[in-house]
This record gives structure tokens, sequence and C-alpha cells, in this order.
């Protein structure tokens, strides 16, 4: 801020998505005048719906389940319900297909999904009971910066040796049947790492307590809700919101104490042009953000065929088959190869909420992993391991819409190469996202901040990046 300069408010906020509306909220509950900005004439970023295939089949244009939204130490404090969120908990969070007609299952309660493992009830039990019984204190944990003091040292310590695993490995060594070791795999296969890369097996553990601690719900109407919800609340807090603007350079912001920018490195750079330190901008110029994602959505005349009954009832479903096959698609996407049979991760939300599709109808969310910028269509190969599990699959669709990287990043100038996770998921990332330091969030210039999901603790709509980010703003303010 030049000196003398007339102040419009006290927080600009740049980008609204989850994390910039978290980042508004938390700024605005301090009693701040809050001005967000938001390039697309939606607020939303990553949790967006919209009809993309055929009149009345609203599909999520990202993200579509949801447990760490419910899990979000920010936004479980937060009102939503009052402003129109309403969660629904599907009875099966999660299937996984294995061939033969066979599926694992994660359901709510850990023993029902311990007992119909087998010979590895006992293991899963084992390895799963001490971190959900434990949940919110661990959740507490893992959603903020990784170099912290940690307030649960012991509950944290016995999740950190697990978790800095492969997941490969860790399946391994804890489970002798296939349904086990497809099912953490799958769970570990979120990371977009390879799956004998440390550390995926955290995520793997991160996302099978919160299905049986929270479940993992999907919004009443779509993603979008979320972000409305979220708008309106920060509405009601004398928030203003303006969107269509896309920000081309830092200096066309109006005048305020603070910004805080929903945008990741590459956004950064042009914005500053040659303001940054050299130093900071070529860190920010090595900042990697890992493989992308070639989305599908469908619209069907029915439900999906599927031969596992208990896939029928989920409402996410890992598509893939074993371990080995999942690692192999992980592997190969990851060092720039396009797998034949990739895992497909799958969410059939019209069989719980009947305003995604018109009656009797349904609405598909699906994704596969990609090389970071792939432009190769991988239609043909999600569509064939979807009808390999649900055979009549193909028959049932109406319509289609799909999107490669370059697509998903026109929509969403955050989604870098199609790169959902802001950022690379690997050790160095986590630990160093978008630099290393004791505050990520803040820049070398006073008064601007990152709060985007390419700063602690990562990608996922939780809000937890804005939060923090806006708590380091808030700091730094009552300093001055």
């Amino acid at each position: 801020m030049r000196p003398g300069a007339k102040i419009s408010c006290d927080a600009v906020v740049v980008g609204a998505g989850p994390n910039g509306l978290a980042a508004a909220i938390r700024m605005a509950r301090e009693k701040l005048s809050v001005l967000m900005i938001e390039a697309n004439e939606t607020v939303g970023g990553g949790a967006r719906s919209a009809e993309l295939t055929l009149p009345g089949f609203v599909h999520d244009v990202c993200s579509a389940v949801h447990p760490l939204a419910v899990g979000s130490p920010f936004f479980r404090q937060l009102p939503l319900e009052q402003f129109g969120l309403k969660w629904i908990e599907p009875e099966v969070p999660l299937a996984h297909s294995l061939d033969g007609g066979w599926a694992a299952a994660l359901y709510r309660s850990l023993a029902q999904t311990a007992k119909e493992l087998g010979p590895d009830q006992r293991p899963y039990e084992r390895l799963m009971q001490p971190l959900v019984s434990n949940w919110e204190n661990l959740a507490a944990e893992f959603l903020k910066p990784m170099l912290h003091v940690p307030r649960h040292p012991v509950q944290f310590a016995r999740f950190g040796l697990r978790g800095m695993l492969a997941a490969s490995s860790l399946a391994r060594g804890w489970f002798s049947g296939e349904p086990a070791r497809a099912l953490f795999g799958g769970l570990a296969a979120h990371a977009f790492l390879p799956l004998e890369q440390i550390p995926s097996a955290a995520f793997g553990l991160v996302l099978g307590m919160t299905g049986h601690a929270v479940g993992w719900p999907m919004p009443r109407g779509g993603a979008q809700q979320i972000a409305n919800a979220l708008a309106a609340y920060l509405k009601s807090l004398s928030g203003e919101i303006v969107t269509g603007w896309r920000v081309e350079n830092i200096q066309e912001l109006p005048k305020s104490h603070v910004v805080l920018l929903d945008l990741t490195p590459r956004q950064l750079l042009p914005l500053f042009r040659e303001k940054l330190p050299s130093g900071y901008r070529r860190r920010l110029e090595h900042f990697s953000y890992g493989p992308g994602v070639f989305k599908m959505d469908f619209a069907l005349d029915g439900p999906i065929p599927w031969t596992a009954e208990v896939c029928r009832r989920a409402g996410t479903v890992h598509v893939c088959g074993t371990l080995d096959e999942i690692a192999r698609s992980e592997r190969e996407a990851f060092r720039g190869e396009h797998p034949e049979r990739p895992f497909v991760l799958l969410s059939q939300p019209s069989l719980f909420d009947s305003t995604r599709a018109p009656e009797g109808k349904h609405s598909v969310w699906a994704y596969c992993h990609v090389p970071h910028g792939s432009s190769v269509d991988m239609a043909p190969r999600i569509e064939a391991q979807i009808e390999r599990f649900a055979p009549g699959f193909r028959d049932r669709i109406l319509a289609r819409h799909a999107e490669n990287c370059a697509d998903l990043q026109k929509k969403n100038a955050n989604l870098i190469g199609g790169s959902i996770n802001g950022g690379a998921n690997d050790l160095r990332h986590l630990l160093a996202r978008p630099i290393a330091g004791s505050s990520p969030y803040r820049m070398p210039i006073p008064g601007y901040y990152i709060c985007s999901s390419s700063t602690p603790p990562g990608g996922g709509v939780h809000g937890m990046c804005g939060y923090y980010a806006a708590e380091t703003a808030i700091g730094d303010l009552s300093m001055r």
C-alpha cells in the first residue's frame, strides 16, 4: 500500500474457491471489511456444478464427494446449514470393483467393513481403529501446515509412522487378501503419486478413517451448494463479492490493508511482474503441479448395471481391480504415460439425490489420472473400464461430456495442466508448499498472502489453506 493511499476496504480476496471464501469469511468474522473478486461469473472454483450433458442433468464441474468438507475444523464452525447446505450420506460411502462380480466396500461402520474383508478383518481393525477413535484430534493435526508442534504428539506420531510409507508396502505388509489390498490401494491413489512412493500411504489412511468417522457425503444439489452457502454466509457478514473480474495486474486492485490470493504460483508470477524478489520468484517458477486428470460426465437412462451388488448402493466407486493394477496405472500416469486400464474414480450422486437428474434418469461423474497437461482422449478407456465391471453401461448412455487438462484449466485457471490439487503431493511439496519456511502463506511483499491449495495443507474442499492464510494476515494486522 502506498503511503497516503485511500483505503477502500480492509481486505481484498482474489479467487472465490473454497479457500478464498474461507479466507474472506475468517477476515469478515474479525469485523474487517472484505471485497472478494472472482474471474468467473459464478463463485466456487473447484466446487461448482452445471448442466454439462443434457438439460436437467446436474454435474459437478470438479469436486463431487466431500469428506474433508464435513471434517474441516473451520467449516464445522460455520452455520452453513442455515444458508441451504444439506449433506447426503450414501448407504455405502465407497465400493471398489473387482473382477468376477466381487467388490470391497468401505462402510461408515468399521466393524462391518472389516468383517467383509475375511482374513484381513483383524489387521484392518488394528490399522484403522486407533485412527478413527482419534479422528478429531488427527484432523486438526493433518489439516494444518506439516511443520508445526503437534498438540497430540503420540496420536500424530502413530499416524506418521504408517503414513510415511509407500502405500503398496503398507497394503502388502498388513493385508493378505486382494480385497483389502485393493481397497487401501484405491484410497491411496487419490494422492496422485506412484503407490511405491512415500507418503502415498498417508492419503489412504486419511481417506479411510474419514470414511468411517464422517462418511464420504455429497451436498444435495451438487458441489455448487457448498460455494453458495459460503458466499451467502460471507454476505451476511457484510462481505462483498464481485464476479466476472479477471485480475491481470496486482496494481488494478482496490487499496486495502491486506490482499489474499486464492491462486497458484504459476498465476502469481505475471500478476506481480518484476516486483517479487528474484529468489522467491525462482522458487515459484520451480513449483511442481503433478499429474492432471481427464474428466467425463454421463447422462444415463438408468443406473449403472454393476455386476457387484454393493456398487449399486455406493456413492463413490473405484473402478480398476487389483492393487497391482492400480499401482501400474498410477505409476504410468506419473511418468508421462497413458494407462490402458486407468484407475477411474466415479461418483453416482443421482442414486441418492433426486435433484441431480430427471426422474428415472441418472448423472455420473468420473475421471482418471493422466500426465500433466495431457491432451490424449481417455474417454474410450474410461468407458471400457466401467463396462468391464458393469456390462451394458454403454447402452445406457444418453450423452457424454469429456474434458482434457487444457479444458479444465480454461474453466478454472487454478487447475494448471489439469492438476486439481494445487501442486504435487510428494514429500518435498508437502513440506515446502509453495516454499520452505515458517510462514508459507506470507509473501515477501508486505500485506500480500497466498491462500490457495498451493499452501498447506494442500488440495481438497476443506478451506483450511484460506483459514490459515487469514489467521496469518490477521496476526500481522494486529502487530501493525
